[in-house]
């Protein structure tokens, strides 16, 4: 289930270093756009998926319009899609070969994260890299 033990978070987010950032807007208004703005200025190898934004790039990280188009695949995939939807992203990261997915916060789907779980893959939810990664002490 959910990890929420400091030290895999940290050791996850430490180790993890290809990043797909599911849901990805160019919008500065919007939550994704900082965060994916956060992890490239982090170092962090970064991929945004939006099928609308396909074939540009959000603070340099190039946007492909799915999942499956991320090669060589994620090793994190982050969600920001409601509750509800996270859950087909959530089965995208699983046939992806990713290693975590994380649900940002707010984002809460028990069932995807069973699914993700029972695949092998590493999940956390209601949490965001943008908050852990300073309070952990993992910033670049």
């Amino acid at each position: 289930m959910a990890i929420n033990d400091e030290g895999e978070i940290r050791e996850l987010l430490g180790q993890k270093r290809r990043i797909a950032v599911v849901g990805a807007s160019p919008n500065p208004a919007r939550a994704s756009n900082g965060v994916l703005a956060f992890l490239v200025a982090q170092g962090h190898n970064v991929i945004a998926v939006n099928p609308g934004h396909a074939g540009t790039t959000i603070h340099g990280a190039p946007v492909v319009a799915t999942l499956a188009d991320v090669e060589p695949p994620a090793e994190i995939v982050d969600i920001f899609r409601n509750s509800d939807d996270a859950g087909s992203a959530v089965d995208e990261a699983i046939v992806h070969g990713a290693k975590a997915v994380w649900m940002q916060l707010g984002v809460i789907n028990d069932a995807a994260a069973k699914r993700a779980d029972a695949a092998g893959l590493v999940v956390v939810m209601d949490r965001c890299p943008k908050i852990e990664i300073p309070r952990l002490g993992l910033l670049q």
